[in-house]
């Protein structure tokens, strides 16, 4: 099968993902092998290949947000068919047994495993994976509109939860790319006043488009104070711009995986009035149920650019650039 691996950590310029010709995987016990029909990619897929993360030492595929079709079963699997529409997202494994586990915090797991990082992911042809981290994906979405749903819309709707902005309230969000389009159209659903703060006039055009009350600059402040703020750029200077346009008691949510050092803030003007700084962490497979239930009763609509598999480095390189709106996805077989 056809796959593209990552054998050493180096900037997206350089096309350091590879096209080789790799065995297909043999699922194993509680795991399904899943044909990919297409995985959307991801500003993770950058921190992994570029080193942002730390690199396991051995080569890797790259892709997290996979959609396709159950092909095998292993031993002990009865909960799909072959030819079931399913997606596999960043999370998919943890220890079980732990205190987080237990409680039902599974994303705060001491022992994660991660897709495209600790296991190949789906820049492949044929990706493996346990059946019990497999979402089923509702009919109402195509391969590539369902892609992004399974990183970029379910971190954005726990950010969400995170942000704890009420039904009808103000929120902010600053950065403006594939969770944050998704976003938007959930808090649009339960009422809110949405407001932008992007770099790229493509970006905040792409905004306004989707019904964003008010849209600015990276670092411009809105014209009101908000309940609640998602950071989604991995820019950590965006942090106290953040705080400050919360209003008393407000929450700000960072969604990231990876962010540059936050600058030092001042206490009064920053923090005080029991304002709440929080970070997201993955998620829970709750979280990806709820997301993909809600996404299909909305429907969100997700916006896509679609690339043959072998361009994962120009696609990637493009998103680097904020070169796309939405998200990219690499199509691996047709819609059929």
């Amino acid at each position: 099968m056809l796959a593209m691996r990552l054998h050493a950590p180096a900037p997206i310029e350089t096309r350091p993902l590879r096209a080789e010709e790799v065995p297909i995987p043999t699922p194993e016990v509680g795991e399904a092998l899943i044909r990919v029909r297409a995985c959307g990619i991801c500003r993770t897929d950058l921190h992994v290949i570029e080193g942002d993360l730390p690199f396991g030492g051995r080569p890797v595929t790259p892709g997290h947000q996979i959609v396709g079709t159950v092909e095998r079963l292993g031993p002990g699997v009865d909960a799909f068919e072959r030819g079931a529409r399913v997606g596999i997202a960043w999370l998919q494994g943890t220890c079980g047994v732990c205190a987080f586990c237990r409680r039902g915090d599974e994303n705060l797991c001491a022992q994660p495993r991660f897709t495209g990082y600790h296991r190949d992911g789906g820049f492949a042809e044929y990706v493996t994976a346990p059946a019990d981290w497999l979402y089923p994906i509702p009919d109402v979405f195509s391969d590539a509109e369902a892609t992004p749903l399974l990183c970029a819309g379910i971190i954005g709707y726990r950010a969400l939860k995170r942000s704890e902005v009420p039904d009808g309230g103000r929120l902010l969000l600053l950065g403006f790319g594939s969770s944050a389009h998704i976003t938007l159209q959930i808090a649009r659903h339960r009422g809110c006043e949405v407001y932008v703060a992007t770099r790229g006039e493509k970006h905040r055009a792409f905004a306004r488009e989707l019904g964003a009350v008010w849209v600015g600059d990276a670092q411009d402040e809105p014209p009101v104070k908000v309940d609640s703020a998602i950071v989604f750029a991995p820019a950590g200077e965006l942090v106290p711009v953040a705080m400050r346009a919360v209003e008393r008691g407000g929450t700000v949510a960072c969604a990231g995986i990876y962010m540059t050092d936050i600058p030092a803030m001042d206490y009064e003007r920053h923090l005080f009035y029991e304002k709440n700084l929080r970070s997201v962490t993955a998620n829970t497979r709750r979280d990806g149920e709820e997301l993909l239930r809600i996404a299909a009763e909305i429907p969100i609509r997700s916006r896509v650019t679609v690339f043959p598999l072998r361009e994962a480095n120009e696609a990637l390189l493009q998103l680097k650039r904020d070169g796309l709106n939405g998200t990219g996805v690499l199509q691996v077989t047709s819609d059929e």
